[in-house]
């Protein structure tokens, strides 16, 4: 009798180990924006569209002399995993979203180097930034995507989004660290953070022939908390 509750108790502690292991996997992927940089009380989290990058001419793409040239181009697509914002629909927008941004890098050498795809002017986000996503084919390479920012104080950041090993469309989300500061009480009218641009950071055993990545709907989780609560008659501290 004993042995077959000892045996019975097993199993349920396995089975509840396994369910928490799977249920800990269903987790991992993307970073929950409601845990990272919890400073207030209340939080009001908004999934807003930065760039659909529609228009190719709002981007432009660099990487040194020496290493090789880029070129980059709208083309007509995107991934048939990505959702709608929630909100919009119910609102009325209707924002075209026909095309993604190409880029293409042909290399010179083999080298240590890496190349930029800027947006003609940093593009911001409003409210307290959680986290940023961006639809990406990758081309299933050792390069490393990295997310160029800049705060209220004109401090730049990178922050890794990942290697970009995998084939056709992945979702990349990065959460913003929280040593970056998007919020000081001495300056009431500096919050948040500019959007810079990518930065990839290639493999140097990969640095050959042409190599091309693709980038679609570019969006941010931030906490909108203190924007909508402001008073009405509150005084901007602008002059």
């Amino acid at each position: 009798m004993r042995n077959s509750i000892k045996k019975t108790l097993i199993i349920l502690i396995i089975l509840a180990v396994s369910a928490t292991g799977v249920f800990a996997q269903s987790r991992v992927g993307e970073p929950d924006p409601s845990q990272i940089g919890v400073d207030t009380a209340q939080q009001e989290l908004r999934e807003i569209s930065i760039s659909k990058f529609e228009d190719a001419g709002m981007w432009r793409s660099q990487m040194p002399r020496d290493a090789g040239i880029t070129s980059v181009r709208k083309i007509k697509g995107s991934p048939l995993d990505k959702e709608p914002i929630e909100g919009e629909e119910e609102v009325g927008i209707q924002e075209a979203d026909d095309y993604v941004l190409g880029v293409r890098a042909n290399f010179y050498k083999r080298s240590v180097t890496s190349f930029s795809i800027l947006p003609s002017k940093p593009m911001a986000v409003e409210g307290i930034c959680k986290t940023v996503s961006v639809w990406v084919i990758g081309r299933n390479t050792d390069h490393m995507l990295k997310l160029l920012i800049k705060d209220q104080f004109g401090n730049r950041a990178e922050v890794t989004m990942g290697k970009l090993n995998f084939a056709g469309w992945k979702k990349m989300t990065v959460a913003i660290p929280t040593h970056i500061v998007q919020k000081d009480y001495h300056y009431a009218n500096k919050m948040g953070i500019e959007i810079l641009g990518f930065r990839v950071d290639c493999d140097p055993a990969e640095t050959y022939g042409a190599y091309y990545i693709y980038f679609d709907d570019l969006r941010a989780t931030t906490d909108l908390f203190t924007e909508n609560n402001r008073d009405v008659d509150d005084i901007a501290d602008v002059w």
